[in-house]
C-alpha cells in the first residue's frame, strides 16, 4: 500500500486548453489493461523535457533528444508501457522512428513533431503489430480520456495512477491551470529515474524560458528521489504549455507574475515525484533526508543520497530500528575528504541524536523508537560546513522490495 498516498479523483484533475488525450488497451504486456497514452498539443505550444543520465538511454530517449532540438513545434507524444524499447540497438531506433511517423500521420503532423516514450521490461524490442493498432485506437478517443485515464495508461508496477492538478487564479491578470502525472515505483534514482513525469499547463512561456524552467524543476523535484539507486534508461520529465491561458505571456522569466507561475509548477513537480516515493515498491515509510549546512548544495545532495542509499539505514526504517549509528557511517562515506566528523549534528523528526560528532547527552533510545514508528520521517544533518541545504525523499527497504522485483518478469 502506498504510504500516505490518496488516490486521484478525475474531477479534481483540471483539464488543459490546447491539449486533448487518447488512450488505449494494446495488450503490450499484460491483458485488459491501458498501455497506451496519447496526448495532442495546440500549434506553436513550447515543450520541453530532461532525461536520464543513463549512458545506456533507450531508443525512445535518443529520439526524443533528438527531436526537442531539431523539431519546429512539438505536437504530440506517445507513451506505451509494459516494453523500455532499451537495449535493442538499431531496431529499436527504427520502431521508435516508426511511432513517430504513424503518429505523426494519424495526427497531421511531421514526425519530428512526435515525441515517443516507452517504460517497462529491458532488451526486448516492442510488439510494433500491437503497438501501432493501439496508438490508432488511442488516436480515436483523442479528447474523450481523461488525466485520470492517462495516469493509469503509464503505469507498470505502479500500485496507483499518480496525478496532481491546481489552478492559479488573476495570475498575470488571468487564470492559469496546471496538470501532471507521473509514473514510477522501482529502478529510481534519477538523474532521471524509471519514471515519466509530464506536467501541462495552459499559460504562454516562451521556448526559451521553458527550456532554463525544465531542468531548474527537475532538479527540486524528480532529480531528489530515490528508492534503490537505480538509474534507469528511459527517464524522462516533459514540461508542456500550450498557451491558451488568458493570463499574460511568460516571454523573458522577469515578468510579475512569471516566478509565482514557477512556484506553482514546481510544487507540482514535487508532489508528483514524492507521490513516486510514496508509492515506491514496497514501501512501507515516507523518509525525508533534510543535510544542512552543507558548502555547497551538491555537497549536501552527497550526503543525503549516501544515506538514502544506504541498505542498512534502509532496513533499519523497515524495521522501526532506532540503530542511528548507521546514518553517521553514510555521512561518513559520502566523499567529502576535508568533513569535520566533530561539527556533524543528526537529528531525528525534533529529536537531537548526535551532537558534535558524538551521542547527545540527553539522547534516549525510546526517543528514536518513537520517531521510527512513524509511518513518515525527517532525518536532519547539519554538516557544519557552509550556508547550503538540499532535500531527498527516499523509502525504507522491505521483504516486498524483494519479491517485486523478483517476480517482475513473470
Amino acid at each position: 500500500m502506498p504510504v500516505n498516498l490518496p488516490l486521484p479523483l478525475a474531477e479534481t484533475l483540471q483539464p488543459i486548453a490546447g491539449l486533448q488525450l487518447g488512450h488505449a488497451q494494446a495488450h503490450i504486456r499484460k491483458p485488459n489493461r491501458n498501455d497506451v497514452l496519447l496526448i495532442q498539443l495546440a500549434p506553436n505550444s513550447s515543450v520541453a523535457g530532461v532525461f536520464t543520465t543513463n549512458r545506456f538511454c533507450a531508443a525512445p530517449v535518443q529520439l526524443c533528444k533528438s527531436h526537442l532540438a531539431t523539431a519546429q513545434g512539438i505536437r504530440a507524444l506517445v507513451v506505451n508501457t509494459g516494453c523500455a524499447n532499451a537495449g535493442t540497438g538499431e531496431q529499436g531506433l527504427a520502431d521508435a522512428q516508426a511511432t513517430a511517423a504513424h503518429v505523426a500521420k494519424l495526427l497531421g503532423c511531421q514526425p519530428t513533431q512526435v515525441l515517443v516514450f516507452s517504460t517497462g521490461v529491458i532488451l526486448e524490442n516492442l510488439p510494433m503489430d500491437r503497438l501501432l493498432p493501439g496508438i490508432t485506437t488511442a488516436a480515436k478517443t483523442m479528447g474523450q480520456s481523461s488525466w485520470l485515464d492517462a495516469a493509469t495508461a503509464i503505469m507498470t508496477t505502479d500500485t496507483q495512477p499518480k496525478a496532481s492538478s491546481m489552478v492559479l487564479e488573476a495570475c498575470g491578470g488571468g487564470r492559469i491551470a496546471i496538470t501532471g502525472i507521473s509514473k514510477g515505483a522501482g529502478m529510481i534514482r534519477p538523474n532521471m529515474a524509471t519514471m515519466l513525469g509530464f506536467l501541462a499547463t495552459d499559460a504562454h512561456i516562451a521556448q526559451p524560458v521553458l527550456n532554463s524552467w525544465v531542468q531548474s524543476l527537475a532538479n527540486a523535484s524528480f532529480n531528489r528521489i530515490t528508492i534503490d539507486g537505480d538509474t534507469s534508461t528511459n527517464d524522462s520529465f516533459i514540461v508542456m504549455a500550450t498557451g491558451q491561458s488568458s493570463a499574460a505571456p511568460v516571454l523573458t522569466g522577469q515578468e510579475p507574475h512569471a516566478q509565482a507561475l514557477y512556484q506553482a509548477l514546481k510544487s507540482q513537480a514535487v508532489a508528483l515525484a514524492q507521490a513516486i516515493v510514496r508509492d515506491g515498491e514496497g514501501a512501507t515509510k515516507f523518509i525525508s533526508i533534510v543535510v544542512e549546512a552543507a558548502k555547497t548544495e551538491e555537497e549536501a545532495a552527497q550526503v543525503a543520497y549516501a544515506i538514502a542509499h544506504s541498505p542498512l539505514v534502509k532496513t533499519a526504517f523497515f524495521a522501526s530500528d532506532p540503530n542511528l549509528g548507521r546514518i553517521l557511517a553514510a555521512v561518513g562515506y559520502a566523499g567529502i575528504a576535508d568533513l569535520d566528523s566533530n561539527q556533524v549534528q543528526l537529528f531525528l523528526g525534533d529529536v537531537h541524536v548526535a551532537k558534535n560528532g558524538g551521542r547527545h547527552p540527553n539522547y534516549q533510545e525510546a526517543q528514536g523508537q518513537a520517531v521510527m514508528q512513524q509511518s513518515e520521517i525527517t532525518v536532519r544533518v547539519q554538516l557544519g560546513r557552509g550556508p547550503c541545504s538540499t532535500t531527498v525523499w527516499t523509502t525504507d527497504l522491505s521483504h516486498d522490495y524483494v519479491s517485486i522485483n523478483a517476480d517482475y518478469r513473470s
